[in-house]
């Protein structure tokens, strides 16, 4: 689960792409790779990520745990005839770590996953094109409305400029 939550965090990847992550993707000759880069499904153009230290030291422990031995995908199903977890037992899964810390379940999700990052890094820096190449978005707009940028957003940004 730990390496699941971390690697959703920081790759800030819609639920379908992060799991079908192959150990590949993320581990090249026993090492976790500092950024990795990837084809989304949606939009089936590259999109890169970074993997912060914690994230590495996490996955590197579940790669090599016992049940990841030979593994080709990073979160392997418990069923024979699928390769990997489904989407929807991320959500299950996504739901239970909610309920856990004591949060309302219906107030998030696997896209609150996805948002996370992003919405922490427009906050700390307000650049939107930096969030919209990270999330791999085309249009700029997609990512204001994504991130629920409003103009009152824009004039605190605005505010703190000083000319």
């Amino acid at each position: 689960d730990l390496a699941l939550f971390n690697v959703a965090i920081d790759s800030k990847l819609r639920g379908c792409d992060l799991v079908k992550l192959a150990v590949a993707d993320l581990v090249k000759d026993d090492r976790v790779r500092e950024r990795v880069s990837i084809i989304q499904s949606k939009t089936k153009k590259p999109v890169q990520f970074e993997l912060t230290e914690n994230t590495r030291d996490t996955v590197i422990a579940w790669v090599g745990s016992p049940e990841m031995i030979g593994g080709r995908f990073m979160f392997p199903s418990r069923f024979h005839d699928r390769p990997h977890i489904s989407t929807r037992q991320y959500g299950r899964l996504v739901r239970n770590w909610v309920t856990a810390i004591g949060l309302e379940p219906s107030g998030y999700g696997t896209h609150s996953m996805r948002r996370t990052k992003a919405a922490e890094i427009y906050r700390k820096t307000g650049n939107l094109r930096a969030v919209q190449l990270l999330l791999g978005h085309t249009k700029v707009d997609s990512t204001v409305r994504y991130l629920g940028v409003e103009l009152e957003d824009a004039l605190t940004i605005a505010e703190r400029i000083d000319i």
